[in-house]
């Protein structure tokens, strides 16, 4: 499993900087002329200036529920030909074979281009190889996960069995009599299909591999798997970008695709943290039919330091880390991450802050921790009175030495007793 897909996994880090940073303007300049959305939100910008990750950054970060509000504000007002609010390069016709959905709903175009969603890599990475057969248990109905695994393996070689979701009597019955390589899908759906094969008494000693998605893949199962003799492996991916970043089998964090510009930034912003510190996953994808700009996924990771022992030398993310959205509700009114940012950005004094949310419910309390290097007279009073004027509730200020809070990523913690 030591080979790699391709040679670009294995150039030095500045050749890939250096070609991501050449396509990025050309992304830029592509979403402004055939995504009416990005020519709105970047209205303005000069697409041959943004060649750099500093100038990328100043861009406006587009999360999901904006993508949501444009599609249905199209939807309401439009002739019904964009459903993907102004967001998709493509029409309907014989360059987009699919259209998915995924709830809210959104909608997602599928393209032509070979390897459409590019999880071919994370496939070869979990080692499957070509001429093999995958059995596919991710759905295809509604949503992409099936069709964006199934036309990953048929890039890389292998044939498929469009097994979807339900069924584990006929999943057993099917895997026992084609005999495939591997399955594809979610973890917990093949420890169901692994525990009904035993139940019916059926061998399924072709099965010795998985790459699983949609859900935590923990230690525990995967060691499990092991025991009954699959390797499985986990990818990060999702149907607005397709493939994020994908574990190898030095199992050491997940390989970021390369297909995609990754930033991690503080939630509620589009400001990037430092190298290691937990924040937003904010993707730039240069898929020229559905060219997303600065993406935040809501799903918080972090930088790890170094290179993938197997030899790939992109960056690599600790995983999945939870959900950047902390939106807490304090006295009948939403405090945002993003409220949090404003407030600490008024003082450049403040390295890094937290609001903590305590007390017991219909009593809460509010407490703004700020990392600060430099406190003075007066600080503590100026923060309370931001407090009041960005959120309109009052709450308590804590002055602290830099590094003492968590790196976790949250911007606001909901420490409330619900009891």
């Amino acid at each position: 499993m030591t080979t790699h897909y391709d040679a670009l996994e294995v150039q030095s880090p500045s050749q890939r900087e250096a070609a991501l940073m050449a396509a990025l303007p050309q992304q830029i300049a592509l979403a402004q002329s055939h995504a009416p959305a990005f020519a709105a939100i970047l209205q303005g910008v000069e697409g041959s200036a943004i060649n750099s990750r500093a100038a990328l950054a100043s861009l406006p970060v587009t999360r999901k529920h904006e993508l949501l509000a444009r599609q249905q504000a199209q939807r309401q007002t439009g002739d019904g030909k964009d459903p993907f609010g102004g967001f998709s390069a493509l029409a309907y016709g014989a360059y987009m074979p699919h259209v998915f959905a995924s709830p809210g709903p959104i909608y997602e175009p599928e393209g032509t281009r070979k390897d459409y969603w590019r999880l071919a890599r994370a496939l070869h990475a979990a080692g499957f190889r070509p001429g093999e057969l995958i059995h596919n248990c991710f759905s295809y109905h509604f949503v992409p996960a099936g069709s964006m695994m199934e036309s990953g393996a048929h890039a890389l070689g292998c044939s498929v069995f469009p097994g979807g979701t339900g069924q584990t009597e006929q999943q057993v019955q099917a895997m026992a009599e084609l005999k495939p390589a591997g399955y594809i899908g979610t973890p917990s759906f093949l420890k169901i299909i692994v525990d009904k094969a035993a139940e019916m008494g059926v061998a399924l000693p072709t099965v010795t591999k998985a790459l699983v998605s949609a859900e935590a893949f923990p230690p525990s199962l995967r060691d499990w798997l092991a025991e009954r003799g699959i390797a499985g492996y986990q990818c990060y991916a999702s149907a607005d970008l397709g493939l994020i970043a994908y574990e190898t089998e030095a199992r050491e964090g997940l390989v970021l695709d390369e297909g995609v510009i990754v930033e991690i930034v503080r939630p509620g912003t589009g400001d990037p943290v430092a190298e290691g510190e937990v924040g937003e996953l904010v993707v730039t994808t240069l898929n020229p039919d559905y060219p997303l700009i600065r993406f935040g996924t809501g799903d918080l990771s972090a930088l790890l330091p170094g290179h993938c022992p197997t030899g790939r030398t992109n960056a690599r993310i600790k995983g999945w880390m939870g959900r950047a959205d902390q939106t807490a509700k304090v006295r009948g009114m939403f405090v945002h991450p993003g409220q949090v940012a404003e407030i600490a950005r008024r003082f450049p004094e403040v390295l890094k802050a937290r609001l903590v949310v305590s007390g017991e419910m219909a009593n809460d309390s509010m407490r703004f921790q700020v990392e600060t290097a430099a406190p003075h007279a007066g600080l503590e009073q100026r923060i309370g009175e931001a407090i009041r004027d960005v959120t309109k509730l009052r709450g308590s200020v804590e002055l602290l030495q830099p590094g003492s809070l968590p790196n976790d990523g949250k911007v606001i913690e909901d420490a409330r007793s619900y009891k």
